[in-house]
């Protein structure tokens, strides 16, 4: 289709990849951005999680790179880097230190500062889009609100003394979890759309460091990337043992140091997030933060719970309106689900309008309902392990036999297929997949092949018939050794899974 004018609300990464996406399909994009934007990688206000690591997952790399053709080299240029986690990262989890191999998943590694001023430089090449700063939304201008003809027209702004209307044929609402769009529709006439909500009581903190010079690194840093998962040990510990602990690479020889748990008070002072550092439950997490130079304070944040707005139960959805990013849904930021997820709507969108002539009731009902099927894919795995605590508040709290039941399984669950990916090629790639959002949970869960991968696994485990080790001693460094060549018999790593794959 063509229509004349676009608005996105907000100049983030979900905003940004809509615009890329309406600038094919309108003759002006406009994006309202409340943030003076920095002509480089640098922080901002309306950003404040872009103090913390971000992944972007496979999808969204692949998403991004469809609305952007050269995002990732241009990312790559820019400083980022195209990593294996299981050769460049190491991985500490519940028995000690993983064996290091290479795998099927590579990730590129930069700030997330870095990726928005990459997208603000690919948007600016589009001549449809124009980004205006400095401007405030303040409401929606709309018609027949909660009828079958019910229809968003526009917005209105602020900016500075001013204040303005703007016409649309589509607005796009990117203002993410404190959007005010839900409000501003309710007050026009519709209801308000049902919430699905969870909140963990996630807490996270991060303090971004300078790497030492390459020469006089420690001999032991073969990796660039640390983790270190929360203890599974029952026991007495110290309450350190349960973050789950970052030493993160961006670019510029830097790393930012992100450590957070579930319902545990977080460091937010320096003299407490060092003294929390040291505790960690790998020692060589403490020692690599020591061997850097702090360039930051601590940053900390609390606002992590998952939220849904299900505008795709409304029986009356609003025309001319899209809600993309965490202003539709929001996700714990430990599953790193936000920035993909947000492209992967954009790219819903980008078929939806190169598909359909008018904006119609028709249009809005099918994007929502591929929007939800997408969206299902993140939100399951964040329920998966988010309603496993007891302090979780929300909608989507379960039973407590089903909270014992997620408790007591899902660490056993992953220890094994961790286990078995380093000598299954199939359950890998698999978990590969569902960590990217290009598998679901439940696709995984009715898998037979890859649950027979994993019973194969522990059966030979209990008869001593493993090949690739696992488990070294946390309190020493990690190893380099690279196991990529030892599997059993001498045979290829990939060999077996071609038998029962396909």
């Amino acid at each position: 289709m063509r229509g004349k004018t676009a608005v996105v609300l907000g100049g983030s990464v979900a905003g940004l990849c809509a615009a890329g996406v309406l600038a094919r399909h309108f003759d002006e994009v406009i994006v309202l951005e409340r943030d003076r934007l920095p002509p480089d990688a640098q922080h901002r206000r309306g950003v404040p999680q872009s103090k913390h690591p971000h992944f972007l997952l496979n999808s969204g790399r692949r998403a991004i790179g469809e609305i952007f053709p050269g995002f990732e080299e241009a990312l790559i240029a820019a400083g980022g880097m195209c990593l294996m986690p299981s050769m460049d990262a190491a991985y500490c989890e519940h028995a000690g230190w993983a064996p290091r191999k290479a795998g099927s998943m590579t990730m590129v590694y930069s700030s997330r500062v870095l990726i928005e001023r990459v997208l603000r430089d690919k948007v600016r090449e589009l001549p449809a889009i124009e980004i205006r700063e400095g401007v405030t939304v303040t409401g929606l201008r709309s018609t027949g609100g909660g009828t079958a003809r019910g229809r968003v027209e526009g917005v209105e702004y602020r900016a500075g003394d001013d204040s303005g209307r703007l016409s649309a044929d589509l607005v796009v609402d990117a203002l993410g979890r404190g959007s005010s769009v839900a409000d501003w529709l309710s007050a026009a006439g519709w209801p308000a759309p049902p919430e699905k909500t969870l909140d963990a009581k996630v807490t996270y903190t991060s303090r971004w460091y300078d790497l030492p010079p390459a020469d006089r690194r420690p001999p032991a840093w073969w990796w660039k990337h640390l983790v270190v998962t929360p203890t599974q040990d029952t026991g007495d510990h110290p309450e350190e043992h349960e973050f789950l602990s970052n030493f993160f690479p961006i670019e510029g020889d830097r790393a930012i140091v992100c450590m957070g748990a579930w319902g545990i008070r977080m460091p937010r002072e320096v003299d407490t997030f060092e003294a929390a550092v040291d505790r960690v439950r790998a020692r060589s997490f403490g020692q690599a933060t020591r061997a850097c130079t702090p360039t930051s304070g601590v940053h900390l944040t609390r606002s992590t719970g998952n939220k849904w707005r299900r505008f795709d139960l409304l029986d009356q959805p609003p025309l001319g309106l899209i809600c993309v990013g965490d202003s539709i849904c929001a996700f714990n930021p430990f599953y790193a689900q936000g920035m993909s997820s947000a492209a992967r709507s954009a790219l819903i969108l980008a078929e939806m309008l190169h598909g359909h002539d008018v904006l119609d009731l028709a249009f809005f009902r099918e994007f929502l309902a591929r929007q939800k099927k997408s969206l299902d894919v993140p939100w399951m795995l964040a329920m998966a392990r988010d309603q496993a605590y007891d302090f979780a508040t929300g909608s989507e709290v379960v039973a407590p036999w089903r909270r014992k039941l997620a408790a007591r399984l899902s660490w056993p669950v992953f220890n094994a297929i961790n286990a078995t990916s380093r000598e299954d090629a199939y359950v890998e790639r698999t978990f590969a997949q569902v960590f990217n959002l290009d598998m679901s949970l439940r696709e995984m869960t009715t898998d037979v092949r890859f649950w027979f991968g994993i019973a194969r696994y522990k059966v030979r485990q209990r008869l001593g018939r493993t090949v690739v080790p696992g488990g070294f001693d946390d309190q020493q460094d990690p190893p380099g050794t690279d196991f990529t060549g030892q599997t059993r018999a001498g045979s290829s790593p990939y060999a077996e899974t071609d038998l029962v794959n396909d």
